[in-house]
């Protein structure tokens, strides 16, 4: 199974509608998933799965007010 890390800038409408069924009312903090990049930066995620990929969708301002 693919992991794929992707911004809330890059959704495509499909992985939109994924998260949106997934969280109907918004996440809560046991939903987020933090985890150290390659910069050694830490980036937290929400984790939205599909039959062949999870997708971590880094959690953003924008993202919240979606």
């Amino acid at each position: 199974m693919k992991r794929i890390i992707v911004d809330y800038k890059k959704l495509t409408p499909e992985i939109l509608g994924l998260l949106v069924e997934k969280y109907p009312d918004g996440y809560d903090y046991q939903d987020i998933i933090s985890f150290k990049n390659a910069k050694g930066e830490t980036v937290k995620a929400i984790e939205v799965r599909t039959e062949e990929t999870i997708y971590l969708v880094k959690i953003s301002t924008k993202l919240e007010e979606a």
